[in-house]
């Protein structure tokens, strides 16, 4: 099995992180997710996430850290997820390829419904995401 390498952007605001629903129809149905994807042939992390965050959400981010990366076996496939964290820096958030998008603090994640390797990665780097919230 393939591994595939995904980069995925931990959004802060005000004291929150930006969450993403997944479609109905998708591999992780109706689950929660930081918003990313995979890395074309040639292009750079950065590029990546950049690029994935104006495709998915039509805004432009600017990263501010790279936080430590995790790989993930779903079974069906395997994931390496690059998380870096950004910030807005221009466009209008929309949900365009999510079911819903919603803002929540760090109590608030606890809450909410994770594709795994999301609910993963955020717990192995929350003493990393405390410093930017």
């Amino acid at each position: 099995m393939k591994l595939i390498e995904v980069t995925c952007a931990i959004i802060v605001n005000k004291g929150k992180i930006l969450a993403c629903q997944r479609k109905f129809k998708s591999d992780h149905p109706l689950k929660w997710e930081l918003p990313g994807g995979k890395i074309e042939m040639g292009e750079t992390e950065t590029a990546c996430i950049q690029r994935e965050i104006v495709e998915e959400l039509g805004v432009n981010v600017r990263v501010l850290s790279k936080l430590t990366t995790l790989s993930y076996d779903y079974g069906f496939k395997k994931i390496t997820l690059i998380p870096f964290v950004c910030e807005i820096i221009s466009g209008i958030l929309d949900a365009h390829e999510h079911e819903s998008i919603k803002w929540l603090t760090l109590t608030e994640i606890k809450e909410v419904d994770w594709a795994e390797a999301d609910r993963l990665l955020l717990k192995t780097n929350l003493k990393e995401l405390k410093c930017w919230l």
